[in-house]
């Protein structure tokens, strides 16, 4: 990729005789003003994403009730939990669909769609009637919409992710790219903290009569600000330059699905089973607790959503330090911390919770969040380091999403059920530590990628300074092998014209 006009689309590499050497051209020099606004359209976007899932798991005890209203309280949970679960079914088709339009048309293109879509959805909800307005068609529609948000979702990580850590330079991509997913756990944060303030404001009766609804009607306006920082974000240089060589030499495009998953099987895998552990502890924290609060421990609705908002919020706060943390350690390194702790920490963190006072349940949701905060901090900068950039948003879509089907979505109904199966209220622990158990093993399979270039990608700096020492020091530097970076770079190369690479890794 490198930086020789203003576009910011690279050059080709250049060869001096003999070995090739990496050229100041070849450098990509990230201008900082274009990196403030995709920072500001991909964490504002992605922020408004969560928004519209997090509000739908603080308000989960309430719509089963809704939709549900003949059932048990168990059964009105589990119905809730279920319908929250059906979201992701549909994430990953979203994902393969979304991943092919990202990875031909454009990552900007699809995020501004994803993110109008779910808003949009998330809307309708707000205004849906209930069982008691239209009987059975209530809960249908509920998940036909529940279905439309999944698949926009499976859009948006996977894009967002794709997005920024294509535009981050090499050394800082893991603090950046963990901005990411600061905006994901505020969003959450802000729709625990909207549906408290209702909560606190309004009266059981109208809450239940109508307040529910207005978390998910916000969901509009605050689609159409998000929408309008992430209508400003350019084209990343690599796909640009991705784009600027099939026009130019008449290439296939990226990899059909089968191509793909048969090119990348094994890095799919791991992000699969990396996803999973992360997501479980994750979804655990958030979509699930104001369930668990509620339900399992006793506590009343507003309590149950308030205790998990501080959280949140510092958990957030630590995620960018987590992310520079693997900058600086490597990220196996940290994802290997967050493993252990999901084992070591998830049954403390519950005892603490079920001591019953509201210290200690604080104390747990600390303890939970720890782990979370390592693993999350982390995925956004190491997953789409496995695939390169023709490969993508394609490989993160069906990686990322596949595993959210699985594992994400299902993972407060799982442990809804262990609860009601075992009459335990610690079973949903042993849920979180079997997947970080397979979390920890995956890392083994994991490629170390801080401080690197991205697969098939010339290296990305912040300042043209640093593109000089660079060059100047590309025999000395542990980060850099320049065989294999021009090696991966013409593999990408074949690929992206002739379609016929064999993607060996």
């Amino acid at each position: 990729m490198g930086t020789t006009d203003d576009s910011g689309v690279a050059a080709q590499p250049g060869q001096t005789g003999g070995r090739r050497r990496l050229e100041v051209s070849d450098v990509t020099v990230v201008r900082p003003e274009v990196l403030r606004r995709t920072l500001a359209g991909t964490i504002v976007g992605n922020l408004m994403e969560w928004y519209d899932i997090g509000v739908y798991g603080y308000l989960a005890v309430i719509i089963g009730r809704m939709f549900l209203p003949g059932g048990s309280t168990t059964a009105q949970n589990l119905f809730s939990l279920g319908v929250f679960a059906v979201t992701f079914i549909a994430r990953p088709l979203g994902g393969v669909v979304l991943g092919q339009f990202g990875d031909r048309m454009g990552r900007q293109k699809v995020l501004a769609f994803t993110l109008l879509m779910m808003a949009s959805a998330t809307f309708l909800i707000g205004i849906l009637p209930d069982y008691a307005k239209i009987g059975f068609w209530a809960p249908i529609l509920l998940i036909v919409l529940k279905l439309l948000q999944g698949f926009s979702t499976g859009g948006e990580y996977a894009g967002a992710t794709t997005f920024l850590t294509e535009f981050a330079p090499d050394r800082r991509r893991g603090f950046l790219a963990s901005l990411l997913d600061v905006g994901s756990y505020l969003g959450f944060a802000s729709g625990a903290a909207v549906v408290s303030i209702l909560q606190l404001t309004l009266s059981p009766s109208f809450m239940e009569g109508w307040g529910w609804r207005i978390p998910f009607m916000l969901a509009l306006p605050f689609g159409v600000v998000a929408l309008y920082f992430r209508s400003r974000i350019e084209e990343t240089p690599a796909f640009q330059e991705a784009q600027k060589l099939q026009e130019s030499e008449a290439a296939t495009g990226p990899r059909s699905v089968r191509s793909l998953i048969g090119a990348f099987w094994r890095e799919i895998l791991v992000a699969i089973t990396l996803v999973a552990a992360a997501n479980t502890a994750g979804y655990a924290l958030t979509s699930y607790m104001p369930t668990y609060l509620t339900s399992t421990l006793g506590y009343d609705e507003t309590h149950g959503n308030l205790l998990t908002l501080p959280v949140l919020v510092v958990m957030s706060l630590c995620i960018p330090l987590a992310g520079a943390l693997s900058d600086r350690i490597g990220r196996r390194t940290v994802l290997r911390i967050a493993s252990v702790g999901g084992v070591v920490l998830a049954i403390p963190a519950f005892l603490l919770m079920m001591h019953g006072v509201i210290w200690s349940t604080l104390l747990g949701l600390f303890v939970l969040s720890v782990p979370v905060a390592l693993y999350v901090s982390n995925l956004a900068s190491c997953l789409p380091a496995l695939f390169p950039t023709s490969s993508r948003y394609g490989g993160m879509g069906i990686s990322y999403n596949v595993a959210a089907a699985l594992f994400s979505g299902t993972a407060p109904f799982i442990m809804e059920a262990l609860v009601a199966i075992t009459g335990e209220p610690l079973a949903p622990a042993f849920w979180v530590i079997l997947t970080s158990i397979a979390g920890f093993v995956a890392i083994f399979f994991l490629p170390e990628s801080a401080r690197r270039p991205l697969p098939a990608a010339m290296p990305a700096v912040s300042t043209p300074a640093e593109a000089q020492a660079l060059v100047d020091g590309q025999d000395d530097d542990p980060d850099l092998d320049v065989d294999e970076l021009f090696r991966r770079f013409d593999e990408e190369r074949d690929v992206t014209t002739s379609g016929s690479a064999s993607g060996s890794r």
